[in-house]
């Protein structure tokens, strides 16, 4: 008898807590969110600019979002860079400069000195005008 008195009182206890939560309703948040995109800056050339395409190994990466994403920003951002991509599965990168402002030495030592304690090479640079 007394345990049945002891789970008829659980039960509704339980089901007094079950009945609080539906009516304590609380009315959604309207939540108001920027949605503004960075707008990126465009590269402005000098009318005697002469672009010039070079391609080249890439060794030492190891993965791509660390290693190669990390390498094309850098060349992107130099000055003078109209375009960079570097594939990791290729070992690859292809770079569109300007021969007025930029050098293969200048890519070359970008790519060098992209990370900190990883040591990448670049091998079999190509140029084409």
């Amino acid at each position: 008898m007394k345990l049945i008195k002891n789970i008829s009182l659980a039960l509704v206890a339980f089901l007094a807590l079950l009945g609080s939560c539906k009516e304590n309703k609380t009315e959604p948040e309207v939540v108001t969110v920027n949605n503004t995109v960075a707008k990126e800056k465009t590269k402005v050339f000098a009318d005697n600019a002469e672009f010039s395409k070079a391609e080249f190994t890439i060794k030492g990466m190891t993965c791509q979002i660390g290693c190669a994403a990390t390498i094309e920003k850098k060349l992107a951002k130099m000055e003078g860079v109209k375009s960079a991509t570097v594939s990791f599965d290729k070992e690859l990168a292809i770079v569109e400069y300007d021969t007025n402002s930029v050098t293969p030495e200048d890519l070359t030592k970008t790519v060098t000195s992209a990370a900190s304690g990883d040591i990448y090479t670049v091998e079999n640079m190509h140029t084409a005008e």
